[in-house]
């Protein structure tokens, strides 16, 4: 009886253990970094499915500078396309966009956000699905937490729904490898490209007519 009581309380402890190990290592209870402007630029950061699609939507907008793909959200110290596609890192695919806030605000690339995506669907955006896939928003302070909460709730208000979108304190942003930046740009004859990121990109340029850098 003493011996199984001794490894119920050692199972208890690791799992305890564990707990606060995942909680250190998530972000969720930390508080966001937030990351210093240059050159009059600031940087801002989303998850909504498919990183090529969400570069798409977010260069083709009048005051960014630069998109860059890459990772953000999870619970690993390094990270890869192929551990990210695993969905077992906690990492979504995310992009870094790079915008002059004299020209857009950080409450435009919010509205941008919820305007360019499916905001019901959960761990995934149109045919591609998986927590890596999933929807988070990154806020890095608390005026641009309130901003996206009162953005999330209003949505949610218009829609009846609940919205699937994450809200998180920004932590890292891994770069993602140099093979999947600007892809749509350079690969626009892609099955994938035509029939998924084009579409997804034209119906947003519909909706955003005034923001976009050609308009």
């Amino acid at each position: 009886m003493k011996i199984f009581c001794y490894a119920f309380c050692f199972v208890l402890l690791s799992c305890n253990q564990q707990a606060r190990a995942n909680k250190q290592t998530d972000g969720s209870n930390q508080p966001p970094v937030e990351v210093p402007m240059e050159n009059g630029l600031a940087k801002a950061y989303f998850a909504s499915g498919c990183f090529w699609c969400v570069e798409a939507v977010y260069e083709s907008l009048s005051g960014v500078q630069e998109v860059i793909n890459g990772y953000a959200g999870g619970t690993t110290s390094t990270i890869n396309y192929e551990m990210s596609n695993t969905g077992r890192t906690g990492h979504a695919e995310a992009v870094e966009v790079i915008y002059d806030p004299k020209t857009i605000s950080f409450s435009t690339l919010v509205d941008v956000y919820f305007g360019s995506q499916d905001p019901l669907q959960v761990n995934g955006q149109g045919p591609d699905r998986g927590s890596q896939y999933r929807s988070i928003i990154f806020y890095q302070n608390d005026t641009q937490k309130k901003i996206i909460l009162q953005k999330k709730a209003a949505l949610a208000k218009e829609l009846n729904a609940s919205v699937a979108a994450e809200v998180s304190p920004f932590q890292k942003f891994f770069r993602g490898e140099e093979y999947h930046q600007n892809y749509e740009k350079k690969h626009p004859n892609n099955s994938y490209i035509q029939n998924i990121s084009i579409p997804r990109l034209n119906r947003f340029k519909k909706k955003f007519p005034e923001l976009l850098k050609d308009h």
